[in-house]
């Protein structure tokens, strides 16, 4: 499948709201409702100060297909910067590469920015860690020692190395 990687317009929020509660619920099961997606998604448009960034993937017939949004890390975690803050790609696109693909533009977004690490916050025993870990992420232990699902790179030319690998 031909698919182009772009960055998101505010003409495209109902699409990608629709995309996130499919996503979502493909991901973690029944969640917010389309119309509190799109709200949100309008809100970050009305709300904008530059420092997030998002992009999709669109399939050869211009129906979206997968998205990735990048935030300023807050903190909470020191020796990070960015934040993968979402990552989304339908099932029926999984292997393909698109995941990858996006990972890599919103990767090198941050290093055009100044940014070198970035870190995100998933549920431990969703079954596709098992993706950053194959992008060279580290798990994120708690204080005591427990994995939560967070995952970091601390270099993030290594990691737009391996995404840009064939």
């Amino acid at each position: 499948m031909a698919c182009t990687i772009r960055e998101l317009t505010p003409a495209d929020v109902p699409a990608l709201a629709r995309l996130h509660v499919e996503t979502f619920n493909e991901t973690h099961g029944p969640g917010p409702t389309h119309e509190l997606r799109e709200r949100q998604w309008r809100e970050a448009f009305e709300h904008d100060d530059g420092t997030w960034f998002c992009f999709v993937v669109e399939d050869e017939a211009g129906n979206l297909v997968g998205f990735a949004k990048g935030t300023p890390h807050d903190g909470g975690v020191p020796g990070y910067e960015g934040e993968l803050n979402k990552i989304y790609v339908l099932r029926a696109c999984h292997r393909q590469g698109l995941g990858r693909r996006l990972v890599g533009h919103v990767a090198r977004r941050f290093v055009s920015r100044g940014v070198n690490s970035m870190l995100l916050f998933g549920d431990a025993g969703n079954p596709s860690n098992g993706f950053y870990e194959h992008l060279g992420a580290e798990r994120l232990y708690s204080p005591e020692g427990e994995f939560h699902g967070g995952y970091g790179w601390r270099d993030l030319h290594g990691l737009i190395a391996v995404c840009s690998a064939d």
